[in-house]
């Protein structure tokens, strides 16, 4: 049923963002350890140790394409736990893991796994909610779940000094079970019978035939992907930049954490200001707040040397403000034409937008090695991009309207 009126209680929201973070602490508490990683698997390349983060993201995008007909199907639930088994098997893997190599798979199936949490959550939400009230409930889900960030990487890094890197792969686990105790126990399934999809190869064959119908959900998709491949330059290379071409080894977390807070007030705002102005007013004015930004650092600092950290990070922190009027809106705006099918929706969106952020986000960190200005030139080309996208759909309905006078 789905409500627009009917204000979720707080468990809802705490647990859908649960769901959600968990990608979150897999992804950001190991951040402070890829270089002990790199050592205790004979990997030196700071670049290539990068993949450690880049390709749970590629785990992710292709975990959730399989897994969202698979809960057409299903049923969400079922889906859920088999992500978790899924996310276990992958630690396991990582922690035998005798090189870079067999790590980068158990990461691959790490992500893989958590797909399905991540992208059901979001299946889950919407079976439940739609239109400016979905974007608001995605808001205060994406303000929950930003706090992960805040704390995992000075937490990874609390546990890698008081034990080893191996033992913040334990507490993913051990927080993946309370997680999947709590949501077997207190959610009920969302989907129901009579929408169950029989599954079969035309589930994707029709689920995207049906998801290229609607202009502006392909459009949203592709500024997602943008989006998050720049941002994505910046997770996996974080750690480089702060410790090595900074030198702040041990204020790294804490930086790390500014900026994630950043994003969550930014997020948790839009989801008091998204009922006021839209999600598409509020996308578009942070969008290209977004590309300013970024354009105005490639300006002020071409050809120069990295500036002093608290102008870096002012400029990060600004650049993080504009994300969080930009996740929730660009996927809410994609899966409202889709309620009909979202779960296949789901995974295709996050398919798509994922197989556009890894490829641009391994492209532009090859550049990141002794300077932060590719990072900005990175996400003033994506957020341009985007922009150019947003426009031309806008565009295109407005005219669209009026020809229907």
């Amino acid at each position: 049923m789905q409500n627009e009126n009917v204000k979720p209680n707080f468990e809802f929201i705490a647990l859908m963002a649960s769901l959600m973070s968990i990608v979150a602490l897999a992804l950001d508490a190991l951040l402070p350890a890829l270089s002990q990683v790199g050592e205790s698997i004979n990997s030196f390349d700071a670049t290539d140790n990068q993949m450690l983060i880049t390709m749970i993201f590629l785990g992710l995008g292709i975990g959730q394409l399989f897994f969202g007909p698979l809960s057409d199907s299903y049923g969400r639930k079922p889906i859920v736990y088999a992500g978790f088994i899924l996310f276990a098997l992958g630690s396991a893997v990582c922690l035998l893991a005798p090189n870079l190599t067999i790590m980068i798979i158990g990461r691959m199936i790490q992500g893989v796994g958590l797909s399905a949490p991540r992208s059901i959550a979001i299946s889950i939400i919407r079976d439940t909610y739609k239109g400016d009230y979905m974007a608001r409930i995605m808001s205060f889900v994406t303000a929950f779940f930003i706090l992960v960030p805040v704390i995992a990487p000075a937490t990874g890094k609390w546990i890698m000094d008081a034990f080893n890197w191996q033992a913040i792969f334990y507490v993913q686990l051990f927080f993946a079970v309370i997680i999947c105790i709590w949501f077997w126990k207190r959610q009920p399934e969302t989907l129901k019978p009579i929408y169950k999809i029989p599954f079969s190869l035309k589930v994707f064959k029709n689920g995207t035939l049906e998801f290229i119908k609607y202009r502006e959900t392909v459009a949203f998709t592709f500024t997602s992907g943008f989006i998050t491949g720049a941002f994505l330059v910046y997770l996996s290379g974080s750690q480089q930049v702060f410790e090595e071409q900074y030198g702040l080894v041990e204020s790294f977390p804490y930086i790390f954490a500014g900026l994630a807070v950043s994003i969550g007030l930014s997020t948790l705002l839009n989801g008091t200001l998204v009922m006021r102005f839209g999600m598409r007013r509020l996308a578009l004015m942070a969008l290209t707040a977004f590309c300013a930004i970024a354009l105005l650092y490639v300006l002020v600092f071409w050809n120069q040397p990295n500036p002093s950290v608290f102008v870096l990070v002012s400029f990060l922190s600004l650049q993080f403000f504009c994300l969080g009027f930009l996740w929730g809106n660009f996927r809410s705006i994609a899966m409202e034409p889709i309620g009909h099918i979202a779960g296949i929706g789901a995974a295709i969106n996050g398919f798509v937008s994922t197989v556009i952020a890894v490829p641009i986000a391994s492209f532009i960190s090859q550049y990141v090695i002794d300077s932060v200005w590719p990072m900005f030139l990175g996400l003033a080309v994506c957020g341009l991009i985007s922009l150019a996208i947003m426009l031309a759909v806008t565009k295109k309905k407005v005219a669209a309207r009026f020809s229907r006078g």
